[in-house]
Parts: C-alpha cells; sequence; structure tokens
C-alpha cells in the first residue's frame, strides 16, 4: 500500500504568506519556511506583524479568496490520485486551506489550526503535532504504508528523507545545494514520472 505526501504551498498553490505580503504591502510577511527552517519562530514573528498593523483572520482570508492553485496542479493531483492514494501535509492552517482546497478538488488535507480571538484578531496557533509532516510519514509506515513525499521547503526535508522515494519540487537553489542527494524537479510532468517510477 502506497501513499503520497504532497507539500501544499510552493508545491500546488502559491504562497499564502506571501500573496498577503504582495496584498498588504508588508514585505517583512513575505518570509516562509524557505528562509527560516524553525517554524514557531516563525509563527511568532508574522503574528507580531499582523498585530502592529492591526491585520486578522478577514484580511488574509480575503487574499486567500484570490488566490488560485498553480497552473497544471489540479491535473496532476487528479491523475496522481487515480494511480494512489494522496495525502497533503502542510504546516498552513484550516482557516487557510478550506478555499484552496474547493479549488483543488478536495484532497486529503492533514494541517494545523489558528486560535482566533472574537475580533477576528490571531491570537495563537496549535500544531496538529510536533514535526507534523515527518512524524505523519512515520505514523503512516507504522500501519503498513510506503510512502513516497515531495515538497519544497526546510520543512519538508523529514518526510521527504524518510520515504521509500522523496523529491525536491520548485525549491531553492540554496535547498537543492545542500541536499544534493535528493532528486529535484521544476514541472509536474517531471515531477509525476519520478513518482511513477518509484511505485
Amino acid at each position: 500500500m502506497l501513499i503520497t505526501c504532497l507539500d501544499l504551498e510552493g508545491v500546488l498553490v502559491p504562497e499564502i504568506w506571501i500573496a498577503f505580503a504582495e496584498a498588504s504591502g508588508i514585505p517583512e510577511l513575505k518570509k516562509t519556511t524557505r528562509d527560516e527552517p524553525d517554524y514557531n519562530k516563525l509563527m511568532e514573528y508574522r503574528l507580531a506583524i499582523l498585530k502592529e498593523h492591526n491585520l486578522g483572520l478577514k484580511e488574509i482570508q480575503e487574499t486567500i479568496a484570490k488566490i488560485d492553485p498553480m497552473e497544471g496542479a489540479k491535473e496532476f493531483l487528479d491523475e496522481l490520485r487515480s494511480l494512489c492514494q494522496v495525502i497533503i501535509i502542510s504546516d498552513t492552517f484550516t482557516q487557510f486551506a478550506a478555499p484552496l482546497m474547493k479549488k483543488l478538488g478536495y484532497p486529503t488535507i492533514f494541517c494545523n489550526t489558528l486560535e482566533v480571538a472574537e475580533s477576528g484578531e490571531i491570537t495563537g496557533f496549535k500544531m496538529r503535532c510536533e514535526k507534523s509532516k515527518l512524524t505523519t510519514v512515520k505514523a503512516l509506515q507504522s500501519i503498513g504504508f510506503e510512502t513516497i513525499a515531495s515538497g519544497d521547503s526546510y520543512n519538508d526535508l523529514g518526510m521527504i528523507q524518510a520515504s521509500k522515494a522523496g523529491f525536491l519540487f520548485k525549491s531553492t537553489e540554496q535547498i537543492k545545494k545542500d541536499h544534493p542527494e535528493l532528486p529535484a524537479y521544476e514541472t509536474y510532468e517531471e515531477l509525476m514520472q519520478a513518482i511513477k517510477n518509484a511505485m
């Protein structure tokens, strides 16, 4: 039994925080897990900026409503789901992911939750589990699944390295340079072929 585990942002949809940084005119919010490996540190940094500018969930959701999946992403996902089980494992939040899942045809996603005050201020975040991507892949393996994994950022490396086959997709030059042992692809066609070969 095989499950393919995919990252969401940067792989299937554009980075939400980068889109919001551009929409809000706050360049500091462009920092992502490609730049900061420590996710908790990154989120604390983001929440402090949101508080400083008096921005909440509503403003971010307005930006997300305008985000479409990357070109070819839904077709890639549809084909992959016809070949094997697919789970999107993301460090994003249910409050961000829902409209994007609709546009992708409602694939299964495991992600985290934001803590939001009645005013709409994002006061904190609840991670599903420690090192969620690696932990999830190991849990799937412990119940008899083989995993194939793909992602673009530092927080994807654990699940990629722990899987039967793992691939970088649309990653940074720095991550590719640091991990020359990981095959790196730029197109869905290349990634699909690599996954099929690994099955």
